[in-house]
């Protein structure tokens, strides 16, 4: 089976680890992963932000290291049919570029054309700013999306920290905790099957 090509929305800080980590092992099986920023062009830096829990009342937020821009945003705005998937990865990100009209457009190809749409943690803000995306659809992303993603049609899935969940071919997950069980039914949704020797 060839190796697939998915479409990576990013914005300044989004989770370091969920654009690491991610793209890395993606690539290790045989993936293409453009990373793409709006405005920004192939070659760019992004910064990124990192989230943790600490023992207050919400995530703590430090700063991540720069992120390479892949693929420049208009090339792949012009380019979505050659993509299998995509993916929105969390952090502080997706609260601005979902207002994008042209972000807007490419998630709204995907859930129109049926590809498989990846999800985690504030990721889920860019989906929910298309209209129709999580409607019926059972979602888990960080709890501060909750009142969200139910306004927007969804059911908010609360899963464990480490778990993944899977709505015929959305994959989400709570955030970067989850990064192996997500990647791995991520993988599954592809049809990519690893077998050990």
């Amino acid at each position: 089976m060839p190796g697939k090509k998915i479409l990576m929305l990013t914005g300044e800080f989004t989770e370091e680890y969920e654009i690491f980590v991610y793209q890395q092992a993606m690539e290790a099986v045989g993936h293409t992963v453009h990373v793409v920023c709006p405005d920004k062009n192939a070659g760019d830096l992004i910064k990124t932000s990192l989230h943790d829990f600490e023992g207050d009342q919400t995530y703590t937020e430090k700063p991540g290291h720069n992120a390479l821009i892949n693929k420049t945003f208009s090339d792949a705005e012009k380019q979505l049919s050659q993509y299998d998937a995509v993916y929105c990865a969390g952090g502080r990100g997706p609260e601005y570029i979902r207002t994008d009209k042209r972000v807007q457009a490419m998630v709204r190809h995907f859930h129109e054309s049926k590809k498989p749409i990846f999800t985690i943690c504030h990721g889920v803000q860019i989906l929910i700013a298309v209209d129709g995306v999580v409607r019926g659809k059972k979602v888990a992303a960080l709890a501060a999306c909750e009142p969200e993603v139910t306004l927007a049609g969804g059911t908010y899935i609360n899963l464990s920290p480490t778990d993944a969940y899977v709505d015929g071919t959305m994959v989400s997950a709570k955030g970067w905790t989850a990064l192996a069980a997500f990647i791995r039914e991520c993988l599954k949704v592809l049809g990519t099957e690893i077998r050990h020797a």
